[in-house]
């Protein structure tokens, strides 16, 4: 029985490799192109904060958005971070306020490992990044968002490479809206760097004219702030 199930099984691997292969190639192909299935009434959003300034500019692109298309809305932050969620619960809350509609039913507040604290070592940053995308990967099967919004922390890189495999192995389809922050004038940051390289972003956006420039698969958007 066993003898018999290995050349299966050596046939069955570069089979499912060759699949995946097909698979990634095609996920490569489709980002950022236009979706041809009409638009749902609502999607639901992971919003990705970061600590600082990004929560500040994240939370300023948040209240430009269609509130009624944009839902429900999830936020992830930080396990460390204790300040993005609730200025996010906050924003909610005068959502309600000012006569929202079942706002407390759309919004919700999650938190993930970090992958890198700033002043970790690279070399002890590999151990705690594969533990956040174990995590990522958990919360990105359990929202399964349509839509992700982020702008630079390390703890947006693990949400989107879990919600690019979902998409190779076909169990979900993001779209990733990557923004890189006003405060990268020059170059990207390690994040954005990653995303812009590995393709993983279905829009990647600069606020600076030499940043699309150097990067020129990237989209000028000007200034968010």
């Amino acid at each position: 029985m066993g003898l018999d199930a290995l050349p299966a099984a050596c046939y069955a691997l570069p089979a499912l490799v060759s699949l995946l292969t097909v698979r990634f190639f095609y996920v490569l192909w489709r980002s950022g192109q236009p979706s041809s299935r009409p638009r749902a009434a609502g999607l639901r959003c992971l919003i990705v904060l970061g600590s600082g300034g990004h929560t500040a500019e994240m939370m300023n692109i948040v209240t430009t958005l269609q509130k009624d298309r944009f839902t429900p809305r999830y936020y992830v932050a930080a396990l460390t971070d204790n300040m993005s969620l609730q200025k996010a619960q906050v924003y909610e809350e005068s959502l309600i306020q000012s006569g929202g509609k079942k706002t407390v039913e759309n919004a919700h507040f999650m938190q993930i490992y970090r992958s890198r604290e700033v002043g970790q070592s690279y070399i002890t940053s590999i151990a705690t990044t594969l533990l956040a995308i174990l995590h990522a990967m958990w919360l990105v099967i359990r929202i399964r968002p349509q839509v992700i919004f982020c702008n630079g922390p390390g703890t947006c890189f693990p949400l989107c490479v879990s919600a690019c495999l979902l998409k190779v192995l076909g169990l979900g389809w993001s779209s990733i809206f990557y923004i890189e922050s006003i405060a990268r004038v020059k170059k990207l940051s390690l994040s954005g760097l990653l995303l812009y390289k590995l393709r993983i972003a279905d829009q990647f956006f600069v606020q600076w004219p030499q940043l699309q420039q150097k990067y020129p698969r990237a989209c000028y958007a000007g200034r968010l702030m």
